[in-house]
């Protein structure tokens, strides 16, 4: 077997946590699929003392999370900080200018800056994995970017966030308000105390960019995103909607045109008879629709600790087993520029509520 592959792990919060703990409970079985056992060798985060469910004695603490991706006996780092800026693009950036492959889980920062990191990657001989940054334990970009490498895609659409449709989920079974359902999310740990990047489709916004950019092969593109939240999602509506045989869901949806791509999230009607409409609660679900192979539906757990954990640990597998594809199926220089569609262009059916005043 080969020498150990040592990882670093920046971020040991909820879904670092859940990532210690597959490592540890799994390690034979990923010693088997990667032909050579998988060590965490260092980690850096806030609190020491915090219990991650993992013994940690043996591991070398940083508490500068750059410094940690520079350290010179380390094969990978994993980036589970989060944010677009700061710290988190400063450890990826360091991590590639050290000879470091990387794994991020970071949405924000690959549908700001992918293409840039993708191409620093390339330069160097490096990997940069990101599996767990769209719809958590769904292998949604493996399966694009791989597994439909023999298609030429015309749609790629889904539930891109949680917290929106378990919102839209409840809404519905519950008879209950936006605002009343939200604060109950909140309560049960579905949405944060600011809710704004799952509800306002900011989220599902960055996850859209991403899978745009695997999907179509061209740069990424978040200022070409057009994003809607659900906050004005009344009960009437979805009342109005069952009654016309439809559900309401937050949908990110990418669609080549002949004038080029579409990217836009906002809440849709979709036939209930549709494998979507039954995607229900937290659960995320993708949808490709390919020349050859048809329409493809993957779904399942897009968010949490051991469902981002699973995908984490599947790309940590092929890097350590010298498994290698361009970060977005390109390489960044083929990665073809197409013309985005503003929303203002885009031609479809449409759901209109009218208040008429008392006469």
């Amino acid at each position: 077997m080969k020498p150990p592959f040592k990882i670093a792990i920046a971020g040991l919060g909820t879904v670092g946590s859940g990532v210690l703990q597959l490592l540890d409970r799994q390690a034979d079985l990923l010693a088997q699929r990667a032909a050579r056992r998988i060590v965490v060798a260092a980690v850096s985060a806030r609190d020491r003392r915090r219990d991650r469910g993992a013994d940690l004695s043996a591991v070398r603490w940083y508490e500068d999370a750059a410094a940690m991706a520079a350290d010179p006996e380390v094969d990978v780092v994993v980036e589970l900080i989060g944010g677009a800026d700061g710290i988190a693009r400063q450890v990826l950036d360091t991590a590639l200018d050290h000879g470091k492959h990387v794994v991020t889980a970071n949405k924000a920062l690959m549908a700001h800056d992918g293409t840039r990191l993708a191409a620093r990657a390339e330069e160097r001989g490096l990997i940069l994995a990101f599996e767990a940054a769209v719809a958590g334990g769904i292998p949604v970009i493996k399966g694009l970017r791989e597994g439909l490498a023999g298609n030429r895609l015309e749609r790629v659409y889904g539930i891109l966030n949680g917290t929106s449709n378990y919102i839209l989920t409840t809404m519905r079974e519950s008879a209950h308000e936006f605002a009343e359902v939200l604060a109950e999310a909140q309560k049960l740990g579905y949405a944060e105390a600011d809710p704004s990047f799952d509800i306002d489709g900011i989220d599902a916004a960055h996850k859209l960019a991403i899978l745009a950019s695997v999907g179509f092969g061209r740069p990424v593109d978040i200022a070409g995103v057009y994003a809607e939240g659900i906050r004005h999602v009344s009960r009437l509506d979805i009342d109005f909607a069952e009654e016309l045989g439809y559900r309401i869901k937050l949908l990110g949806i990418a669609r080549l045109t002949e004038d080029g791509l579409e990217q836009r999230v906002h809440p849709c009607m979709v036939p209930r008879a549709t494998p979507i409409a039954a995607v229900e609660g937290v659960y995320n679900a993708v949808v490709a629709e390919g020349d050859f192979v048809g329409r493809v539906v993957l779904q399942g757990r897009g968010a949490g600790a051991f469902p981002t954990a699973s995908a984490v640990a599947a790309d940590l597998v092929d890097i350590a087993a010298g498994r290698h594809v361009p970060t977005f199926g390109l390489h960044t220089a083929n990665l073809r520029e197409i013309p985005g569609v503003p929303i203002e262009g885009h031609h479809g059916a449409y759901y209109i509520r009218l208040w008429r005043a008392s006469m």
